[in-house]
């Protein structure tokens, strides 16, 4: 088993997809016609990552407080020279970002908030 893809649903897909594409370098893939707004965001010749324009997914229960979530989208990135670009990426695009080292595994986490409930994640070994 492995996972196929992550869904997030947003108010400016438009704005995620910008990330998603400049910063991590995703590209923007064929996407079925669903008739809803949106984007499929690949990574290799996968779409990792759907983006769904908000309204679209309202039928599930509303987010409570002690609701079942998502947290993160956590993406890895194995070669020291990639790290550094996309560092380069987010000062450059403005992006705010907050490091955490993994305890006992020499990993190193970089968290980016996109939005009110979305974080994403870059993984890497400490090089």
């Amino acid at each position: 088993m492995q996972l196929d893809h992550v869904t997030l649903v947003a108010p400016d897909c438009d704005a995620f997809m910008r990330f998603f594409v400049d910063i991590a370098g995703m590209r923007v893939g064929p996407r079925p016609p669903f008739g809803v707004g949106g984007y499929w965001l690949y990574l290799g010749a996968r779409p990792a990552v759907h983006l769904v324009a908000s309204g679209v997914v309202d039928s599930h229960p509303a987010e409570r407080p002690g609701a079942t979530r998502i947290d993160h989208l956590a993406l890895r990135i194995d070669d020291e020279a990639e790290w550094r670009a996309l560092l380069e990426r987010l000062d450059c695009h403005g992006y705010a970002y907050q490091f955490a080292e993994v305890p006992l595994a020499r990993e190193l986490q970089l968290f980016v908030r996109l939005g009110p409930g979305v974080i994403v994640e870059f993984v890497t070994a400490q090089f």
